[in-house]
């Protein structure tokens, strides 16, 4: 008899499932949390001012995801309507030493963070005297220490007030029932992630967990699983010229604290006075400093770290982008467009944007064999370009 397969285990992803994903900005006071969101998003929701707590509510934009292929799809179709993937982004106000304990606005502020799935992290690498710093002096390594230090003790807290309460109504747990030994269970991962937090001195998104743990990591919605993007906010001068004095130490500091975390340097300065200009200027002042705005890199970054893709549906009357995360099967999908596609779903007939590009049309993508007909259990892939087939 032949030996069974042995299918490898789905690895679970760690943070909230589901497509609309929000990221939070975060950082210290006037590190140019809010002035990077105005650029990011465009607008001035946020209030860029030059004091600590300036942005008390968080404030929302949806930004659109640059994509050559959607760009390429909407050339093809010249389609009535385009709507591009966007990431959504929270401004979240400065959060300073013992924010854990309620300093400053603290609780209000890592309850914002509690709500968002990622973070970008602005750490400031400026000096600017007009722009005070709620520390005093400059010194990103202490900054970062210091968001690291209050999110993680705000985890302890939450993760010891959990442990307590499971452990009274754990006493009387015998050890025969199915529910019980679940609970004995639970008790021991907690326990496990008590340890990381206290003991490893590390942020809970940096244990290679497994799926049962990662069920448990994700109930406690805990604000170190939270996957972050270091962005380092330049003078203009030193982001043209790719060299800045905090650079390497702040590469060091993240190599020892949170290895493998994606370090990029940009300049608000810059971004601030690129957003105003149209397009063509954009690009003739981009030609003649030698560099290109950062805010493109930034924003798939973030959509990367909270594991989205997107998908295409297209055609004359509209291209459009549809978000979905990592893993995310055919049906579920297509329910992303309406529920009745989910709950109806008969198959979707698929093909790949680099097939469409290859072949030129549908019909030569047909023709060549590449259009497929894929059914429930079909785990879509970036990039796909789909129709949905659903039942009355």
């Amino acid at each position: 008899m032949p030996p069974k397969k042995v299918v490898a285990e789905k690895k679970t992803l760690l943070g909230r499932p589901g497509n609309n994903l929000k990221i939070g900005i975060v950082g210290v006071p006037n590190v140019g949390k809010s002035s990077f969101f105005n650029t990011l998003s465009k607008t001035d929701l946020g209030k860029a001012a030059n004091f600590p707590y300036a942005t008390i509510n968080p404030e929302e934009a949806r930004i659109p995801v640059p994509d050559p292929r959607f760009e390429w799809l909407c050339d093809l179709y010249k389609p009535v309507s385009r709507v591009p993937a966007f990431l959504t982004c929270i401004d979240i106000a400065g959060l300073t030493a013992g924010a854990s304990t309620g300093a400053g606005l603290g609780n209000a502020f890592l309850s914002h963070v509690r709500a968002v799935d990622g973070i970008f992290q602005v750490v400031r690498a400026f000096d600017d005297a007009e722009v005070i710093h709620v520390e005093g002096d400059v010194d990103p390594c202490r900054d970062m220490d210091i968001i690291s230090t209050e999110l993680r003790l705000k985890d302890i807290e939450w993760v010891e007030k959990h442990l307590d309460g499971l452990k009274k109504t754990g006493r009387a747990l015998g050890s025969n029932s199915l529910a019980d030994k679940a609970k004995k269970e639970e008790i021991a991962i907690i326990e496990k992630i008590y340890n990381v937090l206290t003991k490893e001195n590390k942020d809970v998104r940096k244990v290679d967990w497994n799926n049962k743990e990662v069920d448990v990591v994700n109930s406690l919605q805990l604000l170190t699983s939270k996957p972050v993007t270091y962005l380092v906010n330049l003078s203009e001068r030193d982001y043209i010229r790719k060299k800045n004095k905090w650079l390497p130490k702040i590469k060091a500091w993240i190599d020892e604290h949170n290895p493998g975390d994606p370090l990029i340097p940009f300049s608000v300065a810059l971004e601030e006075r690129l957003v105003g200009l149209s397009d063509e200027e954009r690009l003739e002042e981009e030609k003649k400093i030698g560099t290109t705005s950062a805010l493109g890199k930034i924003t798939h970054a973030g959509y990367s770290s909270l594991h989205l893709i997107r998908y295409f549906t297209a055609g004359p009357d509209e291209v459009r982008a549809w978000t979905i995360r990592q893993g995310t099967k055919a049906p579920q999908a297509a329910g992303v467009i309406h529920s009745d596609f989910e709950n109806k779903f008969v198959c979707g007939e698929i093909m790949s944007y680099e097939d469409l590009r290859e072949h030129g049309s549908e019909a030569a993508v047909k023709a060549a064999g590449k259009l497929r007909q894929q059914g429930k259990p079909y785990e879509m892939v970036d990039g796909d370009i789909a129709y949905w087939k659903a039942g009355v």
